[in-house]
């Protein structure tokens, strides 16, 4: 989750280098910060708790540094715990993304061999083990040797004063290395070295990096060497950018519609394909996490009621619990942004293993999961920059859908109502509607709760919506099949309590409107969301009927309304949630 980057170069501009690159991937963690940089043949840092913003930093020019943005998992955010940490002399720096679980076990033998601790995290171990090995082997080898005795997922750069090298090494979470003119690079993203280069090579799980004079990589854990897999990537820097607006949040949601009319337009080829795997399955299992199961949810219902399909649908995390009835004529399609989630990457793993075929649906290029799939479908939403996933979402049920019609025969008529959507989308991008959701998030920025509801395919809806709403105002949401308020929930109703209600003009129509009365008569506020207005409603907020497709405009009027709400509740960067990270590489 944290985000990692190295510097190898002719020229004296590391830390600069380095420290442009952490506010590139500060979206994966911001509780502190730090970088090193050579000096002479000791290593010098500079550390900070918070996040990066227009920092800048005070260290000698350096043809070598490395640096770390963090997302706490050991230790708490203070200076001490930041990262990087050293060894003993100072000639090593290690930054590190991932967990240690035999962490305690290797500092009591290191304590035990004279070695000092000042923080409390695990990583610090790391630094220690490398220097208690360079005492009888090589730099490259003591990294290897200490990277083979920990346990756990793990993503480690270590940098060393003395040989001017980094050596970093993978399993599980994300490393990418960057082959410049007469510059190295390495980091947890892609997006922080695109500036500087568009050749790139993913690193394996089990597979370490060397820059120095020049890039080697290394099979572990052994150590051979291996030739590597240059990629060109054909990213654009300018792609990374705000430009106009204020967020990336809000820059990214009014992408949407480029990314839906891209999809109804260039992905037959793609969509055909994986229909044809579907179509041939014993068995098809989505997964994903957070926003990403809600699209699988969603597709659950698109597969059932378009094309009379049964998809089977678990969350990442719980995948492994439920893998016992998967077989070689099994189709795992994993769905994510990042395509590094753990709580998926792992799963799929296991999959693979008893032999069943992978469809990803995944945003990033190179990604794990991109590599671990038999067949792929990149989104093409381009890089989400905000923690808050928005556009990427919209991409994958737009996806969806398309493959569900084209599974039913239907083809063009997904892509006609894909294009409809794509036109909703710009008309509640403009200023009247905008300015309806900023008076709505005015009435309800001193709320304790917000419930929403929805049935069917509006069920994924409301619970996308609900996570919206929580991740991006901080404000304690609850989303519900509609049917299940008189199941206990309607409990919570009171006066006042506000409760939006997706109403989409389909089957879920008329029972719906019986739940909003419901909750309307025990004194709840209701924000009725879809075509058609209803007396029920306290408030109404209009989309288009683009049948299946309505989701779309459902689901980006509450990423708008949940970006306002965020501005009125006073949080100044909705790009950057509290405790959260963009890409979650730790179990």
């Amino acid at each position: 989750m944290c985000g990692i980057f190295g510097y190898v170069g002719k020229e004296n501009g590391a830390a600069e280098t380095v420290l442009e690159g952490l506010k590139l991937l500060e979206y994966r963690g911001y509780d502190s910060w730090g970088i090193a940089v050579k000096q002479g043949k000791k290593l010098v840092y500079e550390k900070h708790v918070g996040k990066i913003g227009d920092a800048k930093v005070h260290l000698p020019k350096s043809i070598l540094g490395i640096g770390h943005t963090r997302w706490a998992t050991h230790g708490g955010v203070t200076e001490k715990n930041a990262h990087p940490h050293l060894d003993c002399t100072k000639t090593i720096a290690v930054v590190h993304n991932g967990i240690v679980e035999n962490f305690q076990e290797l500092k009591a033998e290191l304590i035990e061999k004279g070695h000092k601790f000042i923080s409390e995290t695990d990583t610090e171990v790391i630094p220690h083990l490398v220097e208690e090995n360079l005492k009888r082997e090589g730099f490259s080898s003591s990294v290897r040797d200490a990277f083979n005795s920990l346990k756990g997922l793990n993503a480690v750069v270590v940098a060393n004063a003395v040989s001017k090298e980094i050596v970093a090494a993978k399993t599980g979470s994300p490393l990418i290395a960057g082959i410049g003119g007469k510059e190295l690079f390495v980091a947890s993203d892609a997006s922080a070295i695109v500036k500087h280069t568009n050749k790139v090579v993913f690193l394996e799980d089990n597979q370490m990096v060397i820059l120095g004079e020049k890039l080697k990589l290394i099979s572990l854990p052994k150590g051979q060497e291996i030739k590597p897999n240059i990629y060109a990537l054909d990213w654009k820097f300018e792609d990374t950018k705000k430009g106009k607006y204020k967020h990336f949040l809000l820059k990214e949601i009014q992408e949407e519609p480029r990314v839906i009319e891209n999809i109804a337009l260039n992905y037959t080829v793609e969509i055909n394909q994986l229909v044809k795997l579907i179509d041939q399955a014993f068995g098809t299992f989505m997964l994903g996490c957070g926003t990403a199961s809600y699209a699988a949810i969603a597709g659950t219902y698109l597969f059932s009621r378009i094309a009379k399909k049964h998809v089977n649908f678990s969350i990442g995390s719980e995948f492994d619990y439920l893998e016992d009835y998967l077989t070689d004529k099994s189709l795992v399609i994993p769905i994510s942004q990042s395509g590094e989630t753990i709580d998926v990457v792992d799963p799929v793993a296991k999959a693979k293993k008893k032999g069943c075929k992978i469809a990803a649906i995944v945003n990033v290029l190179g990604s794990t999961l991109y590599r671990q799939a038999d067949y792929k479908i990149l989104l093409g939403a381009g890089q989400e920059k905000a923690v808050v996933s928005t556009k990427a979402f919209i991409a994958m049920i737009s996806v969806l859908i398309l493959a569900a019609y084209s599974l039913a025969r239907k083809q063009t008529q997904g892509k006609n109502l894909l294009m409809k959507a794509a036109k909703n989308v710009r008309e509640i991008f403009k200023d009247e509607f905008n300015k309806t959701l900023q008076k709505m998030a005015d009435e309800l920025k001193h709320k304790e709760h917000i419930y929403i509801i929805g049935r069917g395919l509006s069920y994924a809806t409301a619970l996308e919506a609900t996570l919206k709403l929580k991740e991006t105002a901080c404000i304690h949401a609850e989303g519900f099949a509609g049917g299940e308020l008189k199941h206990g929930v309607i409990a919570l109703i009171e006066k006042g309590a506000p409760c939006i209600v997706f109403a989409p003009n389909d089957e879920t129509y008329n029972d719906i409107i019986s739940n909003a009365q419901e909750i309307k008569a025990r004194g709840g506020f209701i924000i009725g969301v879809g075509p058609k207005n209803n007396t029920v409603f306290d408030r109404f907020l209009e989309t288009a009927d683009v049948g299946d497709a309505t989701i779309i405009p459902q689901v980006v009027i509450s990423q708008l309304l949940a970006y306002y709400l965020a501005l009125k509740r006073g949080i100044k960067d909705p790009d950057k949630p509290r405790n959260l990270a963009k890409s979650v590489t730790v179990k």
